[in-house]
């Protein structure tokens, strides 16, 4: 695949700032716990959902306790990240699934992992790329507004996005991108506020100053 002279210059300047060393945001010690804060994290900061892990995780200590949790219980231990009746439901239903039909070990295609409860495609890639280091996109809030901004994507729809920066991004930076942009997201080009005058890649945005 040739990458443009202009993919090539953003990939380089983020690696520069930001290093391509995969990190991930979310506080887990296995698969499955990813799993579960990746469920948590929707409409909700990375930074909540490890405050209420930090307790939840010891509650429940494996794959059975979640499976076998009283959902009113689990709905009020998640209550603080928002949407918690869908997310206690999924993530029961998801734990059960896991146990019976892959033997308690969280699987790693796509097409299995985007078979259990509240698992779609963003979910599915974050555990692939960070439990199995299989290369994934990952199209967060942040991907997806910043790639716009940078004219790698024109399409607002994650699934369209996410196969624009597949065939833009070599494939050695699938994940790390993510990781880059997030941090870049957070700390220079904020949702409300961009830091414009601040940021390494304003000559290369297609709005800057919006």
């Amino acid at each position: 695949m040739a990458v443009t002279k202009h993919t090539k210059q953003i990939l380089a300047r983020l690696d520069e700032a930001y290093g391509t060393e995969q990190i991930c945001y979310l506080n887990h010690e296995n698969a499955w716990q990813l799993l579960m804060a990746t469920i948590l994290s929707a409409q909700c900061t990375d930074a909540r959902v490890n405050i209420v892990t930090k307790d939840l995780f010891v509650k429940y200590d494996s794959l059975e306790k979640f499976a076998n949790a009283d959902v009113k219980e689990l709905e009020e231990d998640i209550r603080s990240t928002g949407f918690y009746r869908n997310k206690a439901k999924n993530m029961i239903a998801c734990a059960r699934r896991i146990i019976d039909e892959f033997g308690g070990e969280v699987p790693s295609s796509l097409d299995d992992l985007t078979s259990l409860a509240g698992v779609g495609r963003k979910t599915a890639n974050v555990i692939r790329g960070n439990i199995f280091h299989d290369p994934s996109i990952v199209v967060d809030t942040h991907v997806k507004r910043i790639s716009k901004r940078l004219g790698l994507t024109k399409h607002e729809d994650p699934y369209q996005i996410e196969l624009d920066l597949m065939k833009e991004l070599p494939k050695d930076h699938w994940i790390s991108y993510n990781m880059q942009i997030i941090t870049f997201g957070r700390q220079i080009c904020i949702a409300r506020s961009p830091k414009c005058e601040e940021c390494f890649l304003a000559d290369l945005c297609k709005v800057k100053g919006k």
